[in-house]
């Protein structure tokens, strides 16, 4: 049996993909931060390191440091000082000779060996060592992590968390980088109800604005928030003109389909260009792309979940580029499914799983149940794709099928 949504002329999902990055121009604007205001954001130039990091050789251990020629004359060396971490011993150590240090602590200028203090054996001011040591054990060189002048990080990264240490153990206290985004969200749907109202009738509480908002928030934009837009043409077609206005994108959920109420698509192909409408995916196949006067526009359909994998996709990988934004590519694997997989040939289909070892060490994949559009929980509860091509049938449980883990911007 042939998928019954999937019509002829439908674009292929890598085709859209590529057509919509293809589309996408990205921001040049830059700003000056400071490095506590930095992470998540998007390098507008390479960080250079003005230092060697470490600065200068220093002890892996705390122990003992010493010329290795020493001990090819003496198994025991006489202690004539200590090195500590910010107090370097600063005199010399001569043949025969050893110096007290502690981790970290600056290898004294005569010096290139450390043996650890387990090791050794200490009566008054004697330090016997117990093994034959070789060469530069136990020390860390100057610019063994990173080297004075090397690229440290090149423009177009997301700053982590890690990165902020990074450059801070190179003193850098300001950077440039790409000016934020800012994407305006709308929601459109008569049913849709505004946390705190009352249902009536038919209605349903509107959930995916915030989720949405969650997303790029983890994406870090300007998130500009235009709540619900009632199913009315003028009403629709106004707050797209006021939201091109202020954003570099507008990501609008519901109206892309095709009932008598979706308004959405006709007011965009009204004071837009619509790229593409409608993939070959599920769930997610009332998806529009295209171009407003002064922004792109991601048209996501109303259902929850088509909406989330849609954005997660489609939008984020354009919104990652708009922000100038180097792309990670996405970690794909191979499992073993424990569950049957309901498939129809005609869309490739993004079903929602949990991946796991079994106790055998073989990566597996079960299915979190029903992958209804509707039934959010779904995502929730998962954190990988099972990707399963266009004219791919049913699987039964035990087959490899190819896995998608989940982005940090979705989990």
């Amino acid at each position: 049996m042939v998928d019954c949504c999937s019509t002829p002329g439908l674009m292929p999902f890598e085709q859209a993909l590529e057509t919509m990055l293809a589309g996408i121009t990205p921001i040049t604007e830059v700003e000056s931060i400071t490095l506590t205001e930095s992470l998540g954001r998007v390098l507008s130039t390479d960080i250079t390191s003005p230092i060697n990091v470490p600065p200068h050789n220093n002890s892996a251990m705390d122990g003992y440091a010493f010329a290795h020629a020493s001990l090819a004359q003496h198994s025991s060396l006489i202690l004539v000082g200590r090195s500590m971490a910010g107090q370097p011993y600063e005199g010399a150590c001569g043949k025969g000779e050893c110096i007290r240090i502690m981790t970290g602590a600056k290898i004294p200028a005569d010096c290139d060996t450390v043996e650890m203090q387990e090791n050794c054996q200490v009566v008054d001011n004697s330090v016997k060592f117990e093994a034959p040591r070789e060469l530069g054990d136990h020390v860390r060189y100057a610019g063994e992590d990173i080297n004075k002048n090397q690229v440290v990080f090149s423009k177009g990264r997301r700053l982590s968390a890690i990165d902020i240490g990074v450059l801070a153990s190179l003193g850098i206290q300001e950077l440039t980088v790409f000016r934020k985004l800012n994407v305006a969200l709308i929601a459109t749907g008569d049913e849709l109800k505004a946390l705190g109202e009352p249902l009536g009738s038919g209605d349903i509480f509107e959930s995916n604005s915030y989720a949405l908002a969650g997303m790029l928030e983890n994406l870090n934009v300007n998130v500009i928030n235009f709540g619900v837009i009632v199913d009315d043409e003028a009403a629709i077609r106004e707050a797209f003109i006021q939201a091109d206005a202020l954003a570099d994108a507008v990501i609008s959920s519901g109206g892309v389909s095709v009932g008598d109420a979706d308004y959405t698509k006709l007011v965009l192909e009204q004071i837009g260009e619509i790229a593409f409408w409608k993939i070959a995916m599920k769930p997610g196949k009332p998806f529009a792309f295209g171009k407003l006067p002064n922004s792109v526009f991601f048209g996501l359909p109303g259902n929850p979940v088509s909406a989330m994998v849609t954005a997660d996709l489609l939008a984020i990988p354009a919104l990652i580029k708009l922000q100038n934004c180097l792309a990670v590519p996405p970690i794909k694997l191979k499992a073993k499914t424990l569950t049957d997989l309901r498939k129809s040939p005609g869309r490739m289909d993004f079903q929602r799983g949990v991946i796991s070892y079994n106790n055998n060490g073989e990566l597996v994949v079960n299915s979190t149940g029903s992958q209804g559009s509707g039934i959010l929980t779904s995502i929730a509860s998962a954190n990988c794709y099972i990707v399963l091509p266009a004219e791919q049938g049913r699987v039964k449980a035990g087959e490899i099928v190819n896995i998608r883990l989940f982005e940090r911007y979705f989990a």
